[in-house]
């Protein structure tokens, strides 16, 4: 009995402490974020994406991705995942998954992480405007401009968010790290698979990364802040 009370406040202690620290992760993905447009906006960025983006090419034919074919078909396939219609049928059917088994909290939470980082990614296109790049033939088409990365951005903002549904059904910290592993995993294969393709510069997923992480945190911080007001 004396160690249960012992070692009992450890767990609410970290509780409380989670949503604060996925305020400051959020506000840490915001500065990077910010810090990065600026830098892009100074033209302090353009040597680094060009050599990036003509690293990923035939020196000899600069529309021809480095690879063989069936890689290139495969940063297709990875960078479908991040597409609009392949995420909004994964989240509404998650979604509704979660209202069926009376898990609401869980579904507004991953409502607001996809819905919300969908209206801030389309804003900042279009507040930034920034050309996709042309030093290199895409190799997918592109509707919209290049800052920052939707793929990127959304794929962050739901795998991510996905990830922690899932490993907080475990309770082995194993299961957790490798379940959060292979979502951060997913997220890096579509963000990079826009480089390889050449229809991104890398700042633009680089920044895409960091404000679809930063959403989901935020997102995390208001459900858990909800939930312990909720039940005090």
């Amino acid at each position: 009995m004396i160690n249960a009370e012992r070692t009992s406040p450890a767990p609410a202690a970290r509780r409380e402490l989670l949503p604060i620290v996925l305020l400051g992760g959020a506000a840490g993905t915001t500065w990077a974020f910010l810090g990065l447009a600026g830098e892009i906006a100074e033209g302090d960025t353009r040597a680094f994406d060009e050599r990036f983006l003509l690293a990923l090419r035939d020196p000899a034919d600069p529309s021809n991705p480095l690879g063989p074919p069936w890689l290139e078909e495969t940063a297709r396939d990875f960078t479908a995942l991040g597409s609009n219609g392949v995420l909004a049928f994964f989240v509404l059917a998650t979604i509704l998954v979660l209202v069926l088994g009376r898990r609401r909290a869980e579904a507004a939470t991953l409502a607001a992480s996809a819905f919300g980082a969908v209206l801030i990614e389309s804003l900042l296109k279009h507040w930034y405007s920034r050309p996709r790049p042309e030093l290199v033939p895409p190799a997918a088409r592109v509707f919209t401009s290049s800052f920052p990365s939707g793929h990127a951005t959304m794929a962050a903002a739901v795998l991510l968010t996905v990830g922690v549904l899932l490993a907080r059904t475990q309770h082995d910290w194993r299961q957790k790290t490798l379940i959060a592993s292979l979502a951060a995993s997913l997220v890096l294969l579509v963000g990079t698979s826009r480089v390889y393709l050449g229809v991104h510069w890398p700042t633009d997923v680089v920044a895409g990364w960091a404000l679809g992480a930063g959403w989901a945190a935020v997102c995390w911080a208001v459900a858990l802040w909800l939930r312990r007001n909720r039940n005090p």
